[in-house]
């Protein structure tokens, strides 16, 4: 299904050009995006007039430009005299690098064989060309027939030109060799197997159809932390995977059109600056939707992509970003989609693939095949779980925001990468989070002592989604739930409130809180500390009814109002749900203390009320 999703986009690619440029967004089949440098310059006699670099140099350093020319194939890292005296070719079709097309190279290692790399160039293009009456392509085999590398010093070429890929083209021409229709037509031909070859065929499982299969399939590449010559999804290279007397591409049959258009959509989608890719953890995440419209299916990835934390914009799209962050922030308030977007239709087909690398393969971390208006559903459903009263943040919080909360010192490499993974796998599929984020929010607290509102929502949201599943019984509230009798709700509350006695008692400049030597314990094995803490405080009552007895009587109401609904015996310990109640009844209870005067409802009474 996934293949089958991926080559459907290609051809959707392929059929609908880029509005700006006019180009397909995708090359052909039998063409590939290759990093090119530079484009050799030719006459109609052959000679060397000139070399244009073609790198893109919109950035703060010229870098290769990724440029459509005719596919190329794996080669062995190091081709041999037997290999060419064999007639085995090594050389790809009007372009390469130049320690093959010009038998140049500083490469100590290529250095040895780039003669008879080149001289395989040379015999391979000018066989092809041979017949070819095109004007373009006989100033190429000229060029290459009159070519001598040991006297490159007296031609054009200098130091910064060795050891990157070239392309021709004939001077006069706008497009480059490789582009002409003769070299295109010419190159489908070399495509197609010699007459009386034995062409593996068969059923394929993508299309259906009965066509030649693909014995190996092209490297997958930009995936985070993959190998740089990219890695596959489908691939056999042992024993243990064949079977039958099948081997490699035969255990997956795939024609080898429908290899090229699956690879070369999913590499596609892979560049960071098409935006519909964003890394989280290990794992890359790419998406993409499928629309009537061409318009309606980018507005879905960009209102995904923000969800998901895509990268800040470029300042050619701040306006359009601008138009697209207000949708997010109402879908996050759970609104319908049909009432924020009308024009997008809910029934808009999305798909989102994760990949994460390993060693030479690909995993596949998970495959999502909804609609856009199911997948915003559930989005809208993770901020809900989310919610707090009131809420910690001003608008929806990024994927790392909460998955920093989770890593040591704060630090992105702490990340867990599969942590990371499961969680967008939560939120998207609206499955139940990865009960690895309760503990390790647990621990982090409990390490750190921080209870921000992000990590106290994270909490709440776990807690909220395994009692809507069924899977716990306790509801956990928005906010301050003072008629909440869950034993470690109420002892979260409990420990604010003697920790707010203590601040009244010795000042906010105190070395070390209740909550910086206790909290830990107290969540955990209430039994072991509480007696304690509660045996403290009244002394630390007894010291603020001394300097604001009104605001003593106050206290001390609640803490007789959390102590009435306890049990009559603190439980001796708790599980790691139970650690996440009570670390949310503490930040409701704290919240409470930190509202506005204005706000509350009770003003803090007087010296002579609290005497009556």
């Amino acid at each position: 299904m996934i293949l089958s999703a991926l080559n459907d986009y290609y051809h959707r690619l392929l059929a609908n050009p880029d509005a700006e440029t006019g180009f397909a967004k995708v090359p052909p089949y039998g063409f590939s995006e290759q990093q090119i440098s530079y484009c050799l310059v030719l006459s109609k006699t052959g000679e060397l007039v000139d070399i244009e670099d073609v790198r893109d140099t919109s950035g703060k350093k010229a870098r290769p430009k990724l440029m459509s020319v005719p596919s190329p194939f794996a080669r062995p890292g190091q081709y041999t005299q037997k290999a060419y005296e064999s007639g085995k070719e090594n050389a790809f079709f009007l372009w390469d690098k130049t320690a093959y097309a010009l038998g140049l190279s500083l490469d100590k290692e290529a250095i040895g064989f780039s003669e008879i790399t080149h001289a395989s160039f040379r015999r391979f293009h000018l066989t092809a060309l041979a017949a070819s009456e095109d004007a373009g392509l006989k100033a190429f085999s000229l060029f290459i027939q009159n070519w001598i590398p040991q006297n490159h010093e007296q031609s054009k070429i200098k130091l910064n030109h060795i050891d990157t890929n070239l392309v021709f083209k004939l001077d006069g021409d706008l497009n480059f060799m490789h582009q002409r229709p003769a070299a295109q037509a010419l190159w489908l031909q070399l495509m197609q197997p010699d007459e009386g070859a034995v062409v593996n065929a068969g059923d394929c499982l993508v299309t259906g159809k009965r066509s030649p299969l693909a014995r190996l399939h092209p490297a997958i590449k930009g995936v985070y932390g993959g190998q740089t010559a990219g890695g596959s999804i489908v691939s056999f290279n042992a024993e243990a995977y064949t079977s039958y007397g099948k081997e490699q591409g035969d255990n997956a049959p795939i024609s080898e059109a429908a290899t090229f258009a699956y690879t070369t959509a999913l590499n596609y989608l892979l560049r960071r600056d098409n935006k519909q890719c964003v890394s989280i953890g290990d794992s890359s995440t790419v998406f993409w939707a499928i629309a009537a419209d061409a318009s309606k299916a980018k507005k879905a990835e960009q209102l995904f992509g923000l969800m998901m934390n895509m990268p800040v914009p470029a300042a050619d799209d701040a306006q359009e970003i601008a138009q697209i962050k207000p949708l997010l922030e109402q879908i996050a308030q759970g609104k319908p989609l049909a009432e924020i977007v009308p024009d997008l239709d809910a029934g808009t087909r999305f798909y989102v693939l994760g990949l994460a690398p390993n060693a030479s393969r690909l995993s596949i971390r998970y495959w999502l095949d909804t609609t856009f208006g199911e997948l915003a559903q559930n989005i809208a459903q993770h901020f809900k779980d989310l919610a707090l009263d009131p809420l910690p943040w001003k608008e929806p919080p990024s994927m790392w925001r909460f998955l920093i909360q989770t890593a040591s010192q704060g630090k992105t490499e702490n990340i867990s990468p599969q942590l990371a993974g499961e969680l967008l796998r939560s939120i998207i599929t609206g499955q139940r989070y990865p009960r690895m984020l309760l503990a390790q929010l647990v621990q982090r607290i409990r390490a750190d002592g921080d209870l921000n509102g992000l990590r106290i929502a994270l909490l709440k949201a776990v807690l909220v989604r395994d009692c809507r599943k069924g899977l716990i019984k306790e509801e956990i509230p928005m906010g301050l739930d003072e008629q909440n009798t869950l034993p470690a709700y109420r002892l979260g509350r409990l420990f604010a409130v003697l920790e707010r006695i203590q601040e009244s008692a010795l000042g906010s400049e105190v070395n070390a809180t209740i909550a910086d030597r206790y909290y830990g314990t107290a969540s955990s094995v209430p039994y072991s500390v509480f007696p304690r803490l509660l045996a403290g405080c009244k002394n630390h009552l007894s010291k603020v009814r001394k300097d604001k007895p009104g605001y003593a009587v106050n206290l001390n109401k609640d803490l007789a109002g959390v102590i009435d609904g306890l049990p009559t015996e603190f439980p001796k310990h708790f599980s790691i749900e139970q650690q996440g109640q009570f670390a949310i009844g503490y930040y409701h209870q704290r919240q409470n203390y930190f509202i506005k005067k204005a706000d509350k409802t009770v003003s803090e009474p007087t010296t002579d009320t609290a005497g009556a």
